[in-house]
Order: C-alpha cells, then structure tokens, then sequence
C-alpha cells in the first residue's frame, strides 16, 4: 500500500513540475515573439506568404464542409419543425447555427488538423534537424523567421475564412431548403434570418475565429518548436498540437459563449 502511495506522489509531482516547466517554456516563447516584433522587416514577407498558403490552400476543404453544413442544418431543421412551427424559423435556425457555432468551430477544428499538424511536423523536423539551432547560432532569431510569420498568418487569414464559411453555409441552406421537400420559398427564408438575427451576431463569429486562430497557431508553434527524441519526437508534437489545439477550440467556445452571450 505505501508502494502504491508513494508510486502516486511520485507521479503527481512529475505530472505538475512537467506541467509548470511547460507553461514556463510557453511564456519564454511568448517573450520571444514579443521581442521579434521590431525586426518586422524579416517577418513581414514571410506573413504574407504564409497567409497566401493558409487562405487558398484551405480555401476548397472550407467550401466543402460548410456547403454540407448548412445543407444538413437546413434539411435537419426543416424535417423537425415543418408542420409544428412557422417555415420561417427553418431560416433563422439555420443562419443561427451556422453563424453562432457551426462556421466557426468546425473550421477551427478542420483547420487544427491541417495547419496545426502542418506547422508542428515542420517547426519538429527543423528542430531535431538542428536547423533552429544552425539559426540561433548565426544570431538570428527563430522567433522573427519561423514564429511571428506563422501566428500573425493565421491571426489574419482564420477569422477570413469564418466569414466565407458562414456565407457558404447560410447560402447552401437557402439553396437546400428552397429546393427540397421543405417547401420554403425565398420569402420565407430570408425574413427568418432576419427575424432573431442581431448585430452583434457576426462579430462573435469572426471573435470566435480570432481565438481559434491563437490557439492553433501558438498551440502548434509551441509543440514544434519545442520537440525531442528525434522522428518519435516529431509524431508525438504533431499529434499533440492537433489534439491540444482541437480541445482548446472546445473549452474557448464555451468560455466566449458564457462571457459574451450569456452574460
């Protein structure tokens, strides 16, 4: 029984010291990124092309998903509130849904497995490669050349991409529920997506996306850049980042719910 306690202690205490070295190590990047603000003309460029990279290399798995999205929301609501309820709720359930929660967390999580992945195996391969290190010892900062430009990319292009998605969804919606066995005409849909639609509804859309785009981006930043043991290292950063990034799209959207809508 002591064998069995102490066993326990022993693993506690490495899961929280781990834990704490990690949020450390988190904090140290953050610094780093923070002190390579000024050298913009190093990660300007290199911005710009990664969000080129971000925005039309994930531009045709954002149309799919979002054109199935608001053609099953629509199908969905549609088969159960015909008959029982007015048919211009079906438009105003869909664009609810797809603006409030469909759009933006299910291209948080689409865009955690690809770019999350994408960033943590490349960030892992040049660290085990002692690429970063070739870098550093030239007195360059990592930070400015592989960092900065990675975040800010993906600052800027996941909030765009939220937008398009839920213009996607909401149109695929109308088209679907225009078009089917629903029986909701033009009319109908349009003034129920005006009918319970407020301002501020876009907004946390696009606030939704700039979190997600935080999490993905330093989540998988910081697994990458801070990967060991050699290839096995590179599997279990990316698998982390994608994992880590996806659970933390979860958590925040039911923080910003609380904080933004509820409250």
């Amino acid at each position: 029984m002591s064998t069995l306690l102490s066993r326990v202690q022993r693993q506690t205490g490495r899961f929280v010291l781990d834990g704490l070295a990690s949020v450390g190590r988190f904090a140290d990047l953050l610094v780093e990124m923070a002190r390579g603000l000024v050298e913009w003309r190093v990660w300007l460029p290199r911005t710009f092309d990664e969000a080129w990279s971000i925005g039309v290399g994930s531009l045709f798995i954002v149309v799919l998903i979002s054109s199935f999205t608001g053609a099953v929301t629509a199908l969905q609501a549609g088969y159960q509130f015909t008959g029982n309820v007015p048919v211009y709720v079906v438009g105003s359930l869909v664009t609810e849904s797809v603006v409030l929660e469909l759009g933006p967390v299910l291209v948080g999580l689409i865009l955690a497995g690809r770019i999350g992945a994408r960033y943590a195996a490349e960030l892992g391969t040049m660290r085990v490669t002692e690429q970063i290190d070739a870098l550093e010892s030239l007195g360059r900062s990592p930070a400015s050349y592989l960092l900065l430009p990675r975040v800010l990319a993906c600052l800027l292009m996941i909030p765009m991409l939220v937008i398009f998605a839920d213009v996607i969804a909401v149109g695929a919606g109308w088209f679907i529920a225009s078009n089917s066995s629903i029986g909701i005409s033009n009319e109908d849909f349009t003034y129920g997506s005006r009918a319970y639609w407020h301002a501020f509804d876009g907004w946390y859309s696009v606030i939704k996306g700039f979190f997600f785009a935080a999490a993905i981006s330093l989540i998988s930043c910081y697994r990458g850049f801070t990967t060991r043991q050699g290839a096995e290292g590179v599997g279990r950063s990316t698998t982390g980042a994608v994992v880590t990034s996806s659970v933390l799209i979860l958590l925040l959207d039911t923080l910003l719910a609380k904080l933004l809508l509820v409250s």
